[in-house]
């Protein structure tokens, strides 16, 4: 990924935006390498994936359709959360129960991001071919050799021409515009007697005192998050509706399971501490990544507002005295044999 210093190769003149072009994926790459004749029409595709927009210092997706940023920075973190899933899950890679008799031939991770638990799950499951999809081909070249990413937008009708055993989607929230349609394209591709398992978190965040106030800067935030989104046509509180659209799509036996991410480390649990600090990492050195795009599109403030906003926030979220915490809901189902 091009780091958030690296030279613009075109600078237009609305709203401070660049179109860069990633200077460490070079089109030599194999998974991008031209077939002997198609040298030209290839080349088009790979410096078309490759082209993303660089705003207010931070690395997007050229089509706008992901409010986060693409960049290095924003890859870190999502490895930080994958091991914060980790943690969660008791060193699982998933919850959904498996038979450890069946394998697992064809595997699509949705939304693969930095590709590590497609390459995590291929390494436990050597028998299994692992398909991660994402929007951007921010995915390492050295990978497991049951590991293939590819770069697409789930939001699209799927063509995949096989279906698959185990569909696996995570933080995928604000991503969808259409659940429901999402759920009925994973239920025509997987396979009869295959599951899905679909993680997200939700906001608002909660504490089960009177620790965190209804006019707190904390509060403010998640509130217009929720706004945000809702006005960009994502919501962020999508999880609290995907039991019933996977009923609704056919998947039985659905199961719900919950869990909690302190926003920082005020447990006395000393799971749940390590938690609060590694959302505290997560989050707080990055809020002004994870809420400038959407506020700015979805509220319309202007940067300098958003900053004034997250001040604020920042400072709640340094309160161990307030007891607030993320809700994680991890839904998983079967499709009938």
């Amino acid at each position: 990924m091009q780091s958030e210093g690296g030279p613009p190769a075109q600078v237009q003149a609305e709203d401070n935006v660049t179109e860069a072009n990633d200077g460490n994926h070079d089109d030599g790459d194999s998974a991008f390498a031209p077939s002997e004749g198609d040298e030209s029409s290839t080349a088009s595709i790979t410096s078309s994936i490759l082209e993303y927009r660089t705003k207010n210092g931070r690395v997007y997706h050229r089509e706008g359709k992901y409010f986060l940023p693409n960049d290095e920075r924003e890859l870190d973190r999502l490895d930080l959360q994958h091991h914060m899933f980790l943690l969660t899950f008791d060193n699982k890679l998933c919850l959904c129960p498996i038979p450890q008799d069946k394998q697992l031939h064809r595997v699509l991770d949705v939304g693969t991001g930095t590709g590590i638990w497609a390459m995590d799950f291929a390494d436990d499951h050597p028998e299994s071919k692992v398909t991660g999809v994402d929007l951007s081909p921010t995915q390492p070249s050295f990978v497991p050799p049951n590991v293939f990413f590819e770069v697409d937008d789930l939001e699209k009708p799927w063509t995949f021409n096989q279906k698959f055993n185990f569909i696996h989607c995570r933080m995928m929230t604000v991503s969808f515009s259409d659940w429901p349609g999402f759920f009925e394209r994973a239920f025509e591709f997987l396979e009869p007697g295959g599951y899905i398992e679909v993680t997200d978190t939700s906001l608002p965040a909660r504490a089960d005192d009177d620790s965190l106030h209804t006019n707190s800067a904390l509060q403010k935030w998640c509130e217009m998050f929720l706004e945000a989104s809702r006005n960009i046509g994502r919501p962020a509180n999508s999880a609290e509706s995907y039991k019933s659209q996977m009923e609704a799509a056919g998947f039985q036996n659905v199961v719900e399971r919950k869990f909690r991410w302190p926003l920082d480390p005020w447990p006395e649990d000393q799971k749940l501490k390590m938690l609060g600090r590694c959302t505290f990492a997560n989050v707080y050195q990055d809020l002004t990544g994870i809420s400038v795009e959407l506020f700015t599109n979805g509220l319309e403030l202007s940067t300098e507002e958003v900053e004034v906003l997250l001040v604020d926030v920042r400072k709640e979220m340094k309160d161990t005295k307030i007891h607030a915490y993320f809700p994680v809901h991890v839904f998983y189902a079967q499709k009938p044999s």
